[in-house]
């Protein structure tokens, strides 16, 4: 069976290293593993965040921008013919610094803009939304998970109208380690709101296989992907890989997924 739309399993678009401080591996050791898996191009997609109040930081600084930059520039001279290397970002939201980020954004010529929105603020504190943090997702479920999920959908809609961007990163994982928690038919609207938005600048849908490991199905689900490819939103592929071992994982069982999805009566 056809379908309405195409996708690069060669190219692994959202790899993170050791520079961001919650995963393993320097950029060459990604290389490699890119090359070994036959993958004809991968993109760095480093974390940015900006004006987060944490305990733990899990994204760059100045002088870490400065060194992915010089690692990246090195790598695409050494690997030049073997592998295409792309130097993006995933850029974190914070709707209370939106001018600190656009600035921020501005200063480094990145080859891909990710857009993310990690960070939920209260009290002067910002908790994940997206991670397996106990005491964030404690803090979050008090608050109350549909108004959590309702605020990030919001926020992501909001994003929209602020941040350049080439694409939206693992769209539906808010609240994604709190295995009760389900989409409703509010998050669902906000969702569709979000894809016209997308359509309407142009910006693509990422298809985070991450999710196979934590759920048994990519970032976002079968019925919002399939309803982006009615859209005719462009699909990217990308392993959210932390680990050079993750580099192209579960890409194999995309084309399986894909074809269920329009199978299903």
């Amino acid at each position: 069976m056809s379908h309405p739309f195409s996708v690069d399993l060669a190219i692994d678009g959202h790899i993170h290293t050791r520079l961001c401080r919650h995963a393993e591996g320097a950029m060459e050791d990604y290389v490699k593993a890119a090359l070994d898996a036959g993958l004809r191009k991968i993109i760095f997609l480093e974390h940015l965040e900006v004006d987060i109040h944490s305990r733990r930081q899990s994204w760059l600084d100045p002088d870490d921008f400065a060194e992915y930059f010089r690692q990246g520039r090195r790598l695409q001279k050494k690997y030049r013919g073997r592998l295409k290397i792309g130097i993006g970002v995933e850029a974190g939201y914070n709707p209370q610094a939106i001018e600190d980020l656009q600035h921020t954004l501005a200063r480094y010529p990145w080859d891909t803009i990710g857009l993310s929105y990690h960070f939920y603020p209260m009290a002067g504190m910002h908790y994940t939304m997206v991670g397996r943090n106990r005491e964030h997702i404690s803090a979050l479920q008090a608050r109350g998970l549909d108004r959590v999920a309702e605020d990030y959908f919001r926020g992501l809609i909001q994003a929209l109208d602020h941040i350049t961007c080439d694409k939206i990163c693992h769209l539906d994982a808010v609240m994604r380690h709190v295995p009760a928690f389900q989409l409703n038919g509010h998050h669902l609207d906000l969702i569709d709101t979000l894809l016209e938005r997308m359509r309407t600048k142009g910006v693509a849908l990422e298809v985070n296989t991450a999710g196979f490991a934590i759920r048994g199905q990519p970032h976002p689900c079968s019925q919002i992907t399939k309803r982006a490819i009615q859209l005719a939103i462009p699909l990217v592929v990308g392993s959210d890989a932390h680990h050079p071992a993750q580099v192209g994982r579960f890409f194999e069982r995309l084309p399986h997924w894909f074809q269920s999805m329009f199978s299903r009566s």
